[in-house]
């Protein structure tokens, strides 16, 4: 069987758009794809991340090339960490003819931790953000963001009960713009220590009586979780803006407690 002819086909989107308004942001997102990402301790995990995908279009340019982002990506075989993600904006600017774009990806992320009396061992689940964002003026910064699942003990019900006190899970997401860098496992460690208790995939009960006993010793308000956690992203050298939030999802109301902080870290002057 003879092979199809070919048949040039127009190109619409490479026509000229007369209307001179330049957009910033074009692509694609919502995008699920199989990534590999390199871990603190050098190793490979798999997950599925969400891309968000998108470059600056110039006013007289009337589209972009879709196709091209998703082309990127199945390029990709290396492991993704901060420098690879560096070199995966680089291509997408290239590849898309671009001067300005971001890239945007979301995904669980897997911590094997180890319960603090047994020792036992487990993974628990984090969700996670890297971003990476070339300007205008040619620079290409770097955004890590965490959420982590932590215990928050209440201040005011250890002080007005007789015995116990209430406390809740807690969500709290630290984003972070970066200079050189940082670990997903960094974030996540700020967190689980500046809360009333850390939480464990697996505890037996020497393990729950410990994290009982740590969280009724270590009452935090969601200001105070925020607040504690904004103090040692202001110290750090690698941290330029930052945000700090806290989700309580309350255990004797039907509504959640929340509290957010901005600030900028030591990597920028005051």
């Amino acid at each position: 069987m003879n092979a199809p002819e070919k048949i040039a086909l127009p190109d619409t989107q490479a026509l000229p758009d007369l209307r001179r308004t330049p957009i910033q942001k074009v692509g694609i997102k919502g995008l699920r794809y199989p990534v590999a990402l390199r871990t603190a301790a050098g190793d490979v995990q798999h997950t599925v991340a969400e891309f968000a995908m998108y470059v600056g279009l110039a006013h007289d340019v009337k589209g972009t090339h879709m196709s091209r982002f998703v082309e990127i990506l199945e390029a990709t075989s290396g492991p993704l960490d901060i420098r690879e993600l560096h070199g995966l904006q680089a291509r997408m600017l290239e590849r898309l003819g671009a001067d300005t774009g971001r890239i945007e990806i979301s995904f669980p992320y897997f911590i094997r931790k180890s319960a603090p009396v047994s020792g036992v061992t487990s993974l628990l689940d984090y969700q996670a953000r890297l971003t990476a964002e070339t300007r205008a003026d040619g620079s290409t910064g770097i955004t890590l963001a965490l959420t982590a699942p932590v215990t928050s003990l209440c201040p005011c019900s250890k002080k007005i009960s007789d015995y116990g006190a209430h406390n809740q899970r807690s969500h709290i997401t630290i984003t972070a713009d970066i200079v050189g860098e940082m670990t997903l496992e960094e974030l996540a460690l700020v967190a689980e220590e500046e809360a009333s208790c850390e939480v464990f995939g697996l505890l037996k009960r020497p393990d729950e009586k410990w994290v009982t006993e740590r969280a009724y010793d270590n009452p935090k308000f969601v200001e105070d979780l925020v607040r504690d956690i904004a103090l040692r992203m202001k110290r750090d050298p690698r941290v330029g803006k930052f945000a700090v939030s806290s989700e309580n999802f309350e255990s004797i109301h039907n509504h959640s407690a929340y509290a957010e902080v901005e600030g900028v870290g030591a990597a920028l002057p005051d």
